[in-house]
Parts: C-alpha cells; sequence; structure tokens
C-alpha cells in the first residue's frame, strides 16, 4: 500500500506543479495585453500613471464587489498582517510603476523595459535569503536566457548613456515588480486566499495612486473616453484581475523563482500583440529573443534534484 499511496502523492504533486506553471504562464499572457489597454486610455488624454490608477480602482472594485456578493470571509485579515498588502499594493504596484514611467523619462523604452525585467534576479536573490529557495543550475541558466531575450525583444539598449536617475529608477521598477511575489508569498503563508490577496492588494494600490491624479484632468479624460470605458473596464478585468488572481494561485505551488521567470513569456506576447493588431514590424532579434524566453520558460518550469 506504501508504494500505491508514495505514487499516488508523486502523481498529485506533478499535478499540481503543471497546474500551477499553466496558471502563471496565463498570467504572464495576460500582461503582454496590457498594451491594448494602454494604448486605448491613452487615446483619450490618460498619461500612464492614470491608467495605472484606472486599473487599480477597477481591480479593487471588482473584487471587493465579488467577495461581498459570494462570500465575504475572504474580506477578514489580521491588523497585524497588514502590512503583507501594502507591500504588494503600494510598494510594488504602485512603486514599481512609478518608477518605471520616470524611467522612460530619463531613457529609452527599450532601454527602460529592459532593466524592468531584472525582476527575475531580484526574486531569485531575495527568495534565496528570506525563504531559503534553491539556486539550481537550470534556475541559472534560466534566468540568464530570459533576461537576455528580454534584451532582444526590446530591441536593445538604446544610444546615448543610461544615466544614474535611469538607471536607478529602472532598477527601482525591477524591484518594486518582484516585490508582488515576495510579499505576496508572505500572504499566501498567512493562509491568506488569492481572492484576498489580490482585493486589499488594488484596494492599497488605489489609495496609493491618488496622490499621482489631477482629478481635472481625470475628468476631462473620463468624458472625452467615455465611449472606450467599456472596453477600458473589460481589459483591466482580463489584463489585471485575472491575471493576478492566476498568478498569485500559480505562486502558491511554485517557488517564487521559477514563477518570475515563467513569467518572463510577458514581452513575448506584448511583441506579439504589436505585431497582429498594430501592424509593428518584428526583426529576426526580436524573434530570437522570443525564442530564448520561450526556451526559458521551458527549462524552469520542470522541477529537477539540487
Amino acid at each position: 500500500m506504501k508504494p500505491r499511496r508514495k505514487r499516488l502523492n508523486n502523481n498529485m504533486k506533478s499535478i499540481s506543479n503543471k497546474l500551477s506553471v499553466i496558471c502563471v504562464l496565463a498570467a504572464g499572457i495576460m500582461w503582454g495585453c496590457m498594451g491594448i489597454l494602454v494604448r486605448t486610455m491613452n487615446k483619450g488624454g490618460f498619461n500612464s500613471l492614470e491608467v495605472t490608477a484606472f486599473r487599480s480602482f477597477v481591480t479593487a472594485a471588482v473584487m471587493l464587489t465579488g467577495i461581498l456578493l459570494f462570500d465575504r470571509r475572504y474580506l477578514k485579515i489580521r491588523l497585524k498582517d497588514i502590512w503583507c498588502f501594502i507591500g504588494t499594493g503600494i510598494l510594488s504596484v504602485v512603486f514599481f510603476n512609478v518608477c518605471y514611467f520616470s524611467c522612460m523619462n530619463y531613457t529609452t523604452l527599450s532601454t527602460a523595459a529592459i532593466l524592468l525585467y531584472t525582476a527575475p534576479s531580484f526574486v531569485i536573490i531575495m527568495s534565496f535569503f528570506l525563504f531559503k529557495e534553491s539556486f539550481t543550475a537550470n534556475k541559472l541558466a534560466a534566468l540568464l536566457l530570459a533576461f537576455m531575450g528580454c534584451i532582444l525583444v526590446s530591441g536593445g539598449f538604446g544610444e546615448g548613456t543610461i544615466g544614474i536617475l535611469g538607471l536607478l529608477t529602472g532598477l527601482g521598477a525591477g524591484f518594486g515588480y518582484a516585490l508582488y511575489s515576495i510579499f505576496g508569498r508572505y500572504a499566501l503563508e498567512r493562509g491568506y486566499s488569492t481572492y484576498t490577496i489580490t482585493a486589499y492588494t488594488f484596494l492599497f494600490a488605489a489609495v496609493g495612486s491618488l496622490p499621482f491624479m489631477k482629478p481635472g484632468h481625470v475628468a476631462v479624460c473620463l468624458r472625452t473616453a467615455a465611449s472606450d470605458i467599456p472596453f477600458g473596464v473589460f481589459m483591466v478585468f482580463v489584463t489585471t484581475v485575472l491575471a493576478y488572481l492566476l498568478y498569485t494561485k500559480g505562486l502558491s505551488g511554485l517557488e517564487n523563482g521559477r514563477a518570475s521567470i515563467i513569467a518572463s513569456i510577458e514581452p513575448v506576447m506584448a511583441s506579439a500583440v504589436g505585431a497582429v493588431i498594430y501592424n509593428e514590424g518584428m526583426e529576426p532579434e526580436g524573434v530570437a529573443g522570443m525564442a530564448m524566453i520561450l526556451t526559458s520558460c521551458v527549462l524552469v518550469s520542470k522541477k529537477v534534484k539540487k
């Protein structure tokens, strides 16, 4: 009986691992569609930080409404654990967006994108010290492949020097992006569900976005883009509500480092969206970068012995 039970347990763990990988891949693909939302909102006059605030408010409203209608127990949190949600909402979502959009003002868009994708490196390093996650050879190889692939997909570093402010804000964006995995792990270990984590993350992110909004300008944009708002809400539901629910669910069954590398599928999807929907050209090096990122996802999705 024991060998049979052991095989059953191993099969269940294998299935759980595969489902977690699928959840993180799906989240990365949905995040890669973010450009559709941003371009739609930009057309109505919203700037990038206002789009972030719009995402946060809509996500918080959707999650809180759903929880109030179906199961209010998911709203219960312990006051001593509130720092987890301040971490995922303000220190991660708000901080990384502010740094990322600031970096775009100091350097090129491609350089900002590359610096943002230092996030998996931060996740792996912090998880090694905070959660004692192993640092395996295939994880290192996947990390390097993913980062090099992101450089190629983003078009390489732009002309001219990055500058100290560009470098600091870019690394700040990568660090802030990584913090969601770290604080999300702490929240999961304290027994909170993906619904609770996502709801409170964007509740705090919405509050944290308020200082970066100009009510008068937002009101004008809402009137200008009135016909696009329903589509914008739908895209927030796909690229934020579902994406963060799936990523957090996947995070519960994967190491932080592995999940972060698998989520690097995002720029591949973003490039595909640009090519198919907006007729943006795709250079050979971009295709090669996409292949490297996909390879890294395959490499890190398989468990190996230390």
